[in-house]
């Protein structure tokens, strides 16, 4: 595809999302912004949910990243599922309960000032850091497709991708995004569906071939038991699964805000458990064309780029295919990474604003919305410089780094949520921050040497359990002693 045709088509996307954006949240006041009012439809927000779930590194590494890690990342996918249970029976009624605007509110009831600063800190590193890697792959593909040939700069790149970002949020927020990503959702999963079609007919593969093609390769290993120092071991990749998705989706402001935005905790709980299902067939879609991508590289004997995550992008848009395919994969690319950059600055807004700034209680309806205004242009800017600067460090697999930082940040909210959670006792509210950030640096270190301590052991994803373990022991060493009268 030309410069101009990828223009084209993004530009024909944008004027149908900002529409939609227009049209539902136009008349959105602070709590529209920050939860909807509470009134989205359950089967609504559960579309939503999917879109906002599969970024841009699904729709873009995924594919590529079967030649090495074969299916094994369904063996995460089936723990997201069962922390998506968790997630609907253990936390939406408790955050119901307590009608919370941001889930962090939760640790300032249960523990005190700090330990609700430090989660609301905690989850603004993770998710300004987590949704800045997942734009920057889409900024790379862009960078690559469109300007590049127009011998345009990355930074004027990132530059107007966070604008587009910052001007379909700024208005509706949590309002807009229910529904825009409900239209992000449906041109998602058409892209994947009719990208594969395509291939396979490329191919010369029927419905039924395809499925045999797939399960037939070597690519389409899903289980491994065999190796427990291996990264893709079954209870590895399952557990960090389980726990991942609890973190990340039922102690992460950015969704959780789409959860509460139901009209009650019942209507919550099927959203989440649907879209967890869903979500499980949806990657799969994803790992089957990975395999149909590689079948058709090897027929055509088309040297692949050494980088998985260019895979994708290179046979959708350089003229391998017919015209359309490239014009659905840059549609599902859009629609999926321009759902998480959304998500991530409302999140990052509704946050700062709420839980750093204290907003909603100490200053008016008016003041808070001017201030929230502000705030989401600040989190644009500051989303953008972290952009660049992963530009600069760019050394690793996008899918990798999300997991890794995920499992360094997310791992002292998760610690400090099960505590809450499952222990009765107080603890030293005013050390808290000190436990949170002494746990990831012991997980650094484990890590580091985990192989020589542990007979060749490597850690994966699942160091987000000892990161929440850690926490969890440092809270019961700050449990205050009761005295006996």
């Amino acid at each position: 595809m030309s410069p101009i045709a990828v223009l084209i088509t993004i530009a024909a996307y944008f004027v149908v999302l900002f529409s939609v954006a227009y049209f539902t949240g136009r008349k959105a006041d602070n709590q529209g912004f920050f939860v909807g009012n509470r009134k989205s439809p359950w089967f609504i927000v559960t579309l939503a949910m999917i879109g906002s779930s599969i970024s841009g590194v699904t729709f873009i590494s995924v594919p590529g990243w079967v030649e090495v890690n074969n299916f094994s990342y369904l063996q995460m996918v089936l723990g997201f599922v069962v922390g998506q249970f968790i997630i609907a029976f253990v936390l939406i009624p408790l955050f119901y309960r307590m009608q919370l605007v941001s889930i962090y509110e939760y640790l300032q009831q249960r523990f005190g000032i700090s330990s609700y600063k430090t989660g609301a800190w905690f989850f603004f590193i993770s998710k300004m850091l987590g949704a800045a890697v997942r734009i920057f792959l889409v900024c790379i593909v862009m960078q690559f497709l469109v300007f590049d040939p127009l011998g345009v700069d990355f930074i004027w790149n990132v530059a107007l991708t966070m604008l587009i970002v910052w001007l379909y949020t700024f208005q509706g927020g949590v309002k807009s995004l229910i529904w825009t990503d409900t239209l992000k959702t449906f041109c998602l999963i058409v892209s994947v569906g009719l990208c594969i079609y395509y291939i396979a007919s490329d191919l010369n593969l029927g419905f039924g071939s395809m499925f045999r093609a797939v399960a037939d390769s070597d690519l389409s290993r899903t289980f491994f038991f065999d190796d427990v120092n291996d990264k893709r071991f079954f209870l590895k990749q399952f557990l960090a699964g389980v726990f991942t998705v609890i973190a990340t989706m039922g102690l992460d402001q950015d969704m959780m805000q789409r959860n509460l935005s139901c009209k009650n905790h019942r209507d919550s709980q099927k959203n989440i458990i649907t879209s967890g299902i869903m979500q499980f067939f949806i990657i799969a879609l994803f790992l089957m064309l990975g395999v149909l991508l590689y079948m058709y590289a090897a027929r055509h004997q088309i040297t692949l780029p050494e980088k998985s995550d260019e895979v994708f992008p290179m046979l959708a848009t350089q003229g391998y295919f017919p015209t359309v395919v490239g014009v659905l994969f840059v549609i599902g690319m859009v629609s999926a990474a321009f759902s998480a950059a959304g998500s991530a600055l409302t999140a990052l807004t509704t946050s700062f604003t709420v839980d750093i700034l204290d907003s909603t209680r100490k200053h008016s309806e008016t003041v808070t919305a001017r201030i929230r205004k502000r705030v989401h242009i600040g989190m644009a800017v500051m989303m953008g410089v972290v952009i660049l600067i992963f530009n600069l460090l760019n050394n690793t697999s996008v899918v990798d780094a999300v997991y890794i930082l995920a499992s360094y940040t997310y791992g002292p909210i998760l610690g400090l949520f099960a505590f809450g959670i499952f222990m009765k006792q107080q603890v030293r509210d005013r050390w808290i921050p000190l436990v949170a950030l002494l746990a990831p640096v012991l997980c650094f270190i484990l890590q580091k040497n985990s192989e020589a301590w542990f007979g060749g052991y490597s850690f994966s994803y699942e160091l987000l359990i000892f990161n929440a373990l850690f926490t969890f022991i440092g809270l019961c060493l700050l449990i205050k002693k009761e005295h006996k009268s």
